[in-house]
């Protein structure tokens, strides 16, 4: 199967998501755009990463553990803005951090725009997104608001912690993959995040919210490490991460077994490689017992996030959570 087949989780799951979350982009679109005080180049990079923005996941979340618990989530679309605005700031970020001038075929605003500017423009989302969320806040009951502002402080600074050990492990051979499996845990608090706001907007409970919190954790791990795997079958992306990141975790995994570590050995040497290059990895890398053991544990993570659903009081949202965990496994 072709890796632009792989990206794709589910064609339904994606449909529902991108519905899900069509208001919320259009509202954050509006917002941003309209700020007159950014001008120049600033503008320029901002209109170039708005206008191609399509993120689907985090607002989507928001409004599933919304409805989940029979909230409305058209009174939240300014709070489901929250969560596209700071993930685009940490999207932009790491892109610089990374060196990453080109994703999926297209440059990046880092690639585009330069470091500088790009810093500059995550700032613009960042302060932004946080701006609404205090804002947002606002309108909840005084314990809900708290908790809110302080689940989100938490989950920041998780996710910098995360990337900050990220940099430590760059271009090295030798990680423990446990090592770098617990930074990937850390980045899925941004899953974790979407779901709990989402469940404390729709006003759920106690119990509806922690568990929808914990589903979203594993749906953010699960995801992450899809696109670990998804990254193996890109011969661009996988050369980027050889030479300016960490490898990817399932071919750590199998660098546990001998034969993986020889055969490796010679694609290092290489500056780019070839789809030859990739279908030879992949298929020593998909023989490793690690690997599979891994995979293994993935779909026992799937399981336990389909057990937390059944907390869940909307039978309708139920269903598609139930079906959202075993997508993110899909053709793996």
């Amino acid at each position: 199967m072709s890796p632009a087949k792989k990206r794709k989780i589910s064609e339904t799951i994606l449909e529902i998501l991108k519905n899900k979350s069509t208001k919320a982009m259009e509202f954050t679109r509006k917002t941003l755009l309209e700020k007159e005080e950014i001008r120049g180049r600033l503008r320029e990079a901002l209109e170039y990463y708005v206008l191609d923005w399509k993120d689907y996941t985090h607002p989507g979340l928001f409004s599933l553990a919304c409805e989940a618990v029979h909230g409305d989530p058209d009174k939240t679309v300014g709070a489901q803005a929250v969560t596209a605005m700071i993930a685009a700031a940490l999207d932009i970020h790491d892109d610089i951090i990374d060196e990453s001038k080109v994703k999926h075929g297209k440059s990046t605003v880092f690639g585009r725009y330069g470091q500088d500017t790009s810093l500059i423009l995550g700032d613009v989302f960042l302060v932004s997104g946080l701006t609404l969320l205090g804002e947002m806040s606002t309108r909840l009951p005084e314990r809900e608001a708290r908790e809110t502002l302080n689940s989100y402080r938490k989950s920041l600074l998780e996710l910098g912690s995360a990337h900050a050990l990220e940099l430590g492990l760059k271009r090295k051979t030798g990680i423990v993959p446990e090592q770098y499996m617990r930074i990937l845990e850390m980045k899925a608090a941004s899953g974790e995040a979407d779901m709990r706001l989402g469940a404390i907007f729709g006003g759920g409970t106690d119990i509806e919210v922690n568990a929808l919190t914990k589903y979203g954790r594993i749906i953010g791990i699960l995801a992450i490490l899809r696109e670990e795997f998804i990254d193996l079958f890109e011969a661009e992306e996988l050369s980027h991460r050889l030479h300016n990141e960490c490898l990817p975790i399932p071919l750590l995994y199998s660098l546990q077994d001998e034969e993986s570590k020889s055969g490796f050995q010679k694609l290092v040497k290489k500056k780019r490689l070839a789809e030859t290059d990739v279908s030879e990895l992949l298929e020593t890398v998909f023989k490793a017992k690690p690997v599979k053991r891994l995979k293994r544990s993935m779909e026992n993570m799937a399981q336990e996030a389909f057990n937390l659903t059944s907390t869940v009081p909307n039978s309708e949202v139920k269903t598609i959570l139930r079906t959202l965990p075993a997508s993110l496994l899909e053709d793996l």
